[in-house]
């Protein structure tokens, strides 16, 4: 295409030539050996080379998620799936579908801490006082707060904790950070909950806020993080021999009375 001629399409990300393949300007033939994954993951999302420290930061995002076992509706879609439709492509497919608001995304968490930081930065307020303001407007208009709270854990989430203190080594952690930090003291406050837990989804997301990514690209990093454990998932039961994986009858409780059908018809009009 000439120079001055209209294009559909215009992209920064990745350019295909008879000498290479560019990835954000730098050659593939250069990136690859020199540069783990978790940096060129960085460089494609980001758009520019990760520091070193968030390279690391990077490959933990992409090892925190791994696999969630059978407790991930993701999994157990993906294997039902591949149980009457044996193909890898079908079954990461199904588990993809299965992320979103309520499991494995930290992308309401992030949209949440991004929002409110950019609140508090603008109000002029201290963050403790932003923060318990913010838990006041929360609970009087009864809402959630995302990444607070675990099902086992009381007081403190150790893979939270894991995952600041890589962040603080890294030098990766920062006001967002703090911030939702000091969100989480205002609500354990405020609701008098002083086990309740900041959790490993809301400590990825707030370290994904500080390292500048999107909600939406949080999304795609966490599903990323769990495709080594959903192929190994998938290929297990593939390999199986099962087919048609069905939810046994000792698993349902089926809640409709039986009824007359002839009765039935005669009530709702029908001659």
């Amino acid at each position: 295409m000439t120079k001055g001629t209209p294009s559909h399409w215009v992209t920064g990300v990745s350019e295909i030539t008879t000498q290479d393949i560019f990835i954000r300007g730098y050659a593939m033939s250069e990136l690859v050996g020199a540069v783990p994954f978790s940096a060129i993951t960085y460089l494609l999302i980001r758009g520019e080379l990760p520091t070193p420290g968030q390279s690391r930061m990077m490959d933990v995002i992409l090892s925190s998620i791994l696999d969630y076992g059978l407790q991930k509706s993701g999994t157990l879609a993906a294997r039902a799936v591949v149980s009457v439709n044996p193909s890898m492509t079908a079954g990461l497919s199904a588990a993809v579908l299965a992320a979103g608001q309520h499991a494995l995304s930290p992308e309401d968490t992030g949209r949440f801490i991004a929002t409110t930081f950019a609140a508090w930065k603008e109000s002029g307020r201290s963050m403790d006082e932003a923060a318990a303001v913010l838990v006041q407007d929360l609970r009087a208009a009864m809402r959630r707060v995302p990444g607070f709270g675990h099902q086992v854990f009381r007081h403190v989430d150790p893979r939270a904790e894991r995952l600041k203190s890589i962040a603080k080594a890294e030098g990766v952690w920062g006001e967002a950070n703090e911030w939702y930090e000091a969100v989480h003291r205002a609500f354990q406050l405020a609701s008098n909950k002083p086990d309740l837990v900041l959790n490993d989804v809301g400590m990825l997301a707030a370290i994904m806020v500080q390292m500048g990514f999107t909600p939406e690209e949080m999304c795609g990093l966490a599903i990323l993080s769990t495709v080594p454990g959903l192929i190994s998932h998938i290929s297990e039961e593939m390999q199986s021999g099962i087919r048609n994986r069905l939810v046994p009858d000792s698993h349902v409780e089926y809640a409709s009375p039986r009824r007359d059908l002839a009765n039935d018809l005669v009530d709702a009009g029908w001659q």
